[in-house]
């Protein structure tokens, strides 16, 4: 099989024949139709999710969608044929946390798809069957790549941050991949919506294609949110995560506001004092990815067409680094996407 493969952390990806996985108990193969490409592909090539040598070589891409084309001993012979996406945390499914249907918070995680085993930048590759999550039979495997992480991340933002109607929400970095998805999930839940970006073509698509307020962040002093806000939101959903950002995001909010975070970079940090937490009741709440009925709904959301998928480029694996580099620079519009088939 052709597979892309990291053979370091933060190296080069390296298109390679690669043997079909031989499945173990409890797992499937999936042939991979497609699989989403965002900036968490880019951090966890780099080892900011696990950079054990002894994980390497691997093939990156957690949010592949495909068809169950085989099982494995003590797993459903009825699988075979379904059309699947990854969950992309590798939980236990026996811990506390994992029957309560907590599997983002499992207990005895062992790691990641794409990070601790293969991803989807190969054209079949094995999951526990618990990894893989069933969608509807009718989606396109293509848009369907936005359910992994890119609406199931927002769903989870939106429960977490108590979102819903008349509430004020500003995302930044809204034109990115899982922020092209958290303004619509907002909106879903009946928020009105800030999206801060930097670039025209993203600005015009929130505003013109989403009916968001579109805000120009190049300078955060600048920022300010609409004026029948009354200058403040209720929630900051940050997908940038620089100290500038988030320094920003407290002084926007509201009494009672939430600032929710979501990136994992190193060595960020910001100011912050008990006092200002106090007087304005602020919440700061980290949001670790999604329980897999969140992940169910969202791609219900999506089939349902409630969601609109946006997938600025595609391209096959021969290619998949300019889609990278697009990422990189900021010019990717929502998430791209690899395509097998």
């Amino acid at each position: 099989m052709k597979a892309a493969r990291i053979h370091s952390w933060g190296g080069d990806l390296v298109i390679e024949d690669v043997p079909e996985p031989d499945l173990q108990d409890g797992e499937v193969l999936v042939d991979v139709a497609a699989c989403g490409v965002g900036l968490t592909v880019l951090n966890y090539m780099r080892g900011d999710l696990g950079n054990d040598p002894n994980d390497l070589p691997r093939v990156p891409g957690h949010e592949l969608v495909g068809r169950i084309v085989k099982v494995g001993p003590g797993v459903e012979r009825e699988r075979e044929g379904e059309l699947v996406a990854a969950f992309f945390y590798l939980f236990c499914g026996r811990c506390p946390r994992c029957l309560a249907g907590k599997e983002d918070l499992c207990e005895s995680l062992a790691g990641f798809v794409g990070v601790q085993r293969d991803g989807g930048y190969v054209e079949r590759v094995s999951l526990p069957a618990r990894n893989a999550i069933r969608l509807p039979d009718n989606m396109d495997p293509v848009l369907a790549t936005v359910v992994n992480d890119a609406v199931a991340t927002p769903v989870h933002v939106a429960g977490l941050a108590n979102i819903g109607p008349g509430q004020r929400v500003a995302v930044v970095a809204a034109g990115g991949g899982v922020g092209i998805h958290m303004v619509q999930v907002a909106q879903l839940f009946g928020a009105e919506v800030a999206g801060l970006d930097v670039t025209n073509q993203k600005l015009a698509y929130l505003e013109g294609e989403l009916g968001v307020i579109a805000v120009e962040s190049s300078d955060f002093g600048a920022v300010t949110m609409p004026e029948r806000w009354d200058g403040k939101a209720d929630v900051v959903v940050d997908l940038l995560g620089r100290p500038e950002s988030l320094r920003w995001a407290l002084g926007a909010l509201a009494g009672d506001g939430r600032l929710v975070t979501l990136t994992t970079f190193r060595n960020v940090n910001f100011p912050i004092t008990p006092r200002e937490m106090v007087l304005s009741q602020l919440s700061i709440l980290g949001s670790r990815y999604c329980t897999r009925a969140e992940f169910d709904l969202a791609a219900r959301l999506v089939a349902g067409g409630q969601v609109k998928p946006v997938i600025g480029r595609r391209e096959g694996i021969a290619n998949v680094h300019e889609i990278h580099e697009d990422l990189r620079t900021g010019r990717l519009l929502g998430r791209g996407a690899v395509v097998w088939q």
